[in-house]
């Protein structure tokens, strides 16, 4: 592991490469390590998400489809075997030119290096050709008090240059008996008409 100096004079972070598990990640230097979830990465899935200890942890075998019949709409960010990161995501059935985005997940280990942007990004990219070209639109439920989602979809807007839309989705009193969940409000973002793969 070696680092230089940068213009500034401060010693430069070495490289995250795919032979080193315990160097650092330049910001946005994710691209090489995001690919389509395989069976085998179902158990690695259920725990990142549990390791987040905010998102809602759903069972090993529907992180197993998605690791499956929805690996086409589901990414994951593997360095050297390790699960860094995830999102999962799938069509609706009556609407193909959505991409409905359910959970986003990196590891503490590789927060504010922007892989949940990259992944995103990376993501769409994958859907937009899959559909030959025809625009994409993306959509996720959010909660208003979870800034991190909201600055993750309102910069993948900006950086496309589309629209995001906010209206009211599922309530409090359909996701928790007690009320104790928040509502979570429908983001729609696009259309998505050319993809910008990071």
């Amino acid at each position: 592991m070696s680092s230089s100096l940068s213009e500034t004079g401060v010693a430069a972070p070495p490289e995250w490469t795919l032979a080193s598990k315990d160097s650092v990640v330049h910001r946005n230097s994710w691209g090489p390590f995001l690919r389509r979830p395989e069976s085998t990465d179902a158990l690695a899935m259920h725990k990142l998400v549990a390791d987040t200890e905010v998102l809602d942890l759903n069972s090993t075998y529907t992180y197993l489809l998605m690791a499956t019949d929805f690996a086409d709409t589901t990414i994951v960010a593997d360095r050297d075997g390790d699960l860094c990161g995830l999102i999962t995501g799938y069509h609706p059935p009556t609407r193909p030119d959505v991409l409905f985005v359910w959970q986003v997940a990196v590891a503490r280990s590789a927060q504010g290096t922007g892989l949940a942007g990259t992944m995103l990004d990376s993501l769409v990219g994958r859907v937009h050709r899959a559909r030959c070209g025809h625009p994409v639109t993306v959509e996720a439920t959010v909660a208003p008090s979870n800034s991190a989602s909201r600055a993750l979809f309102g910069g993948f807007a900006r950086r496309h240059g589309v629209p995001l839309v906010e209206r009211p989705h599922f309530t409090a009193a359909q996701l928790d008996a007690a009320g104790a969940h928040d509502d979570e409000p429908i983001l729609r973002i696009g259309p998505i008409v050319t993809s910008r793969d990071s």
